[in-house]
């Protein structure tokens, strides 16, 4: 599970983990890095205003034309160019910072070359991975579960309100409180909790948030418009 920080960085955070796995998946494991969320983060200027929030179909438009390079966690010194923002709680207590002590910080500037004086695998251009083709799936739920069992998990995007922040275990589903914005996660299966019908959902608030970084969120009826966005890309291997 990553932690896109204080920043509204979930659009490019949720495209490059989704886009991560699927290379792992169609490359059969001989990609094993994590992609980087930085840079679709810092370069992609028609994506949306970086930390002030993006749009996941654009972040995916952006892996076709430019491709990206590897980048490990915060802190993590691995691939070309590492997230750069700090890990923060939330929405709820834990050992790190709470995110909102940090107020609005600045999208990370875009560099067109490998930060991380530590790795040596590739030089900047070298390093980019790129997709073939992107798709949109709107509302079809056995093509979202034949993407996801054949290919990989998939983006999505979401309507968030107050009581999802709350979420700890069982199956999600919007009751109270009022609407917050958006926001972008990878969905990696699905499943069926107490007869009622779930996505299973990687969120980008860290592990100390919801089911140990996860969410299981119901499916079938567009909770929260969770079925009507959903995007992600076929890795050039």
């Amino acid at each position: 599970v990553r932690d896109q920080g204080p920043c509204g960085s979930c659009w490019a955070v949720a495209a490059a983990a989704a886009f991560t796995d699927r290379l792992c998946i169609a490359s059969n494991t001989s990609f094993n890095g994590h992609l980087s969320a930085e840079e679709v983060l810092s370069c992609c200027s028609y994506c949306g205003q970086g930390c002030g929030g993006g749009d996941d179909d654009y972040a995916w438009t952006y892996f076709m034309t430019n491709g990206i390079v590897t980048g490990g966690d915060y802190h993590s010194h691995k691939g070309c160019q590492p997230y750069t923002l700090p890990t923060c709680e939330h929405h709820v207590n834990g050992t790190r910072k709470n995110c909102s002590t940090y107020g609005d910080l600045p999208t990370p500037t875009c560099q067109s070359v490998c930060y991380n004086k530590r790795y040596k695998a590739h030089n900047f251009t070298e390093d980019h991975h790129r997709v073939s083709a992107i798709f949109m799936i709107a509302n079809d739920l056995p093509l979202i579960k034949k993407e996801i069992f054949e290919n990989g998990p998939v983006e999505a995007g979401f309507d968030v309100y107050e009581d999802f922040l709350s979420y700890k275990k069982g199956v999600y589903q919007h009751k109270t409180g009022s609407y917050l914005g958006g926001h972008a996660v990878k969905i990696i299966g699905w499943g069926v909790e107490k007869k009622t019908s779930y996505w299973l959902v990687a969120n980008s608030w860290n592990s100390d948030w919801g089911d140990r970084g996860f969410f299981k969120i119901r499916r079938g009826n567009n909770e929260c418009n969770f079925e009507s966005d959903i995007s992600g890309g076929f890795p050039e291997v």
